[in-house]
């Protein structure tokens, strides 16, 4: 009777295994078509947080404007940021940005082919650099996230909590280990090996397709029937629901965007103006107009028509937003006058008139007002 395997060898022996279930089982992918470290710096950031399957139109979208650093880096943050509308975490476009200026500045618009050079990106962490580092320049370096930590959990069969950092730790140097004995190119076919199989098999929720996975002759969780069981995840903490009353003011063919601050949620981008709280009409109507008057010089606009949007609950990754929505036509008492222009509130960040196709073409609007616009 065979001894029960160690860690190490769970490690060691999960890579033969994976290189062969990947020659035949690797999803097809575009980015994995020309895994330039362009192609692959961008895929990567794109995937986080995002499925796969709306990441593939976005990819394509943004290679086509941007088909290389030197053009993110000249671009400007409000043509990017259009570019990654409907994507969230607006804040990954702005690190990618900051990369671009720093590859070209420092490397002369080639992503550095070190594992560390790479890690001191912005928005450039562990996994990303490793993947990087793998996929793109054949480096030995693993590249660890969620799905890679679920995989080995079971794999080890870990019982605790495995976003901690350290099993983050434990779980690199793991790989690492198993990876040593092999050349480094294969580095990048194992950790694209690991994340199909926690995409495909060895999956978050649901019961894993153990039945179809290369390493279940490996796997303890398997053993002991306990793959619903590991990996162990401490609760999430639940999120604060803030309330918010979106007002979509209209004049003729124009609309009131505002542009928020450049720190803090959704830092920069655009919106439709908004008040804390649920307003109720003759509350949304009294708002628009103290806000006109107070941008635009009093009694320049009367309000003409109200009318109430669906509600709407946008969630964030530690926020909910519980949106009442109303759109509010108004006239201008001089007409052709205050609509072309731009206002400031004082703070850095403005408000500007712009019309449907202009919101549509050049305007990089949140998500979480998307459906107001929709239902224009």
């Amino acid at each position: 009777m065979r001894k029960a395997r160690t860690e190490a060898e769970r490690y060691r022996e999960s890579v033969p295994a994976l290189l062969q279930w990947y020659s035949y089982n690797a999803r097809v992918l575009p980015w994995r078509e020309e895994p330039t470290p362009y192609h692959v710096w961008i895929s990567e950031i794109m995937l986080q947080q995002t499925r796969v399957e709306a990441v593939r139109a976005y990819y394509e979208r943004f290679l086509q404007l941007f088909p290389d650093v030197q053009a993110v880096a000249s671009a400007s943050e409000d043509r990017l940021v259009k570019a990654w509308e409907g994507l969230g975490y607006y804040s990954r476009i702005r690190n990618i940005h900051a990369a671009a200026q720093v590859i070209c500045e420092q490397y002369g618009g080639e992503l550095p082919a070190d594992y560390e050079l790479l890690r001191n990106l912005p928005g450039i962490g562990d996994y990303t650099a490793g993947a990087i580092a793998s996929m793109a320049f054949g480096l030995s370096a693993p590249a660890v996230d969620g799905n890679v930590l679920r995989v080995y959990a079971r794999l080890t069969g870990y019982r605790e909590d495995i976003r901690s950092p350290k099993y983050k730790k434990q779980v690199t140097e793991g790989i690492a280990d198993a990876l040593a004995a092999w050349e480094q190119s294969e580095a990048g076919r194992v950790n694209q090996a690991i994340m199909d199989i926690g995409a495909t098999v060895c999956i978050p929720n649901g019961k894993p397709h153990c039945d179809v996975c290369p390493l279940s002759h490996l796997c303890a969780a398997y053993a002991e029937d306990l793959t619903e069981e590991i990996p162990m995840k401490t609760a999430k903490k639940s999120r604060p629901v803030q309330k918010k009353t979106v007002l979509v003011i209209r004049c003729g063919n124009r609309y009131l965007l505002h542009r928020r601050p450049r720190k803090g949620l959704l830092a920069g981008m655009w919106e439709f103006p908004n008040e804390e709280g649920h307003l109720t009409a003759r509350g949304g109507r009294a708002s628009v107009m103290q806000l006109l008057d107070t941008v635009f010089g009093k009694h320049l606009f009367s309000v003409i028509r109200t009318q109430r949007l669906s509600d709407h609950l946008h969630v964030f990754s530690h926020v909910e937003w519980d949106m009442r929505g109303y759109r509010i036509d108004i006239r201008e008492k001089e007409p052709g006058y205050r609509t072309m222009y731009t206002a400031s509130d004082g703070e850095n960040v403005g408000f500007v008139w712009v019309t449907a196709e202009e919101i549509e073409r050049e305007y990089g609007l949140p998500q979480a007002f998307q459906t107001h616009r929709l239902q224009e």
